[in-house]
């Protein structure tokens, strides 16, 4: 039996005809050809298949895409503005955080959803917002260079925040 499922992606309205069983990253790359958004260990531990759901970094891979019906989900297609990096994106490269690129996706997008609600973090708040995304390069530290690098570049203004 097929479902259809209708659904904000990247800002544009998007609608298909789902198993019950497909999983919102099969539906992005498989229906939508958004790519970017990566299959690793399809049981949700690497992060790789990280999503923002309504602004909440999800394993899209443990989500069923009947689950997403009616919401709005951000890939990293929907990061950057057309050609031009997003701030993150941009300390990624600039750090040199991008290395075979494969967590690269679920780490910005994770990245985005801190910063979007806390746009000063300390490492340890850096740390933990990432925790559920794995690097296979164990990259890590310029990672987390590039979160902090992206913070400042995005709200460069410390209003007596403590570290």
């Amino acid at each position: 039996m097929k479902y259809i499922v209708e659904l904000e992606i990247n800002g544009t309205h998007h609608e298909g005809a789902v198993e019950a069983k497909t999983t919102l990253v099969e539906f992005l790359r498989d229906q939508l050809g958004l790519t970017g958004t990566k299959i690793g260990c399809n049981e949700g531990e690497c992060g790789a298949c990280t999503v923002l759901l309504d602004g909440v970094p999800v394993a899209s891979c443990c989500l069923l895409a009947v689950e997403a019906q009616g919401r709005s989900v951000t890939t990293i297609e929907g990061v950057a503005d057309g050609v031009e990096l997003h701030p993150i994106q941009q300390a990624f490269v600039e750090k040199g955080a991008v290395q075979c690129g494969f967590c690269t996706p679920g780490m910005v997008l994770s990245t985005k959803a801190l910063l979007d609600e806390n746009p000063h973090p300390n490492e340890a708040e850096i740390r933990m917002a990432l925790s559920g995304n794995l690097c296979r390069c164990t990259g890590y530290q310029k990672i987390v260079e590039a979160v902090s690098t992206a913070a400042a570049q995005i709200s460069p203004a410390k209003e007596g925040r403590d570290e």
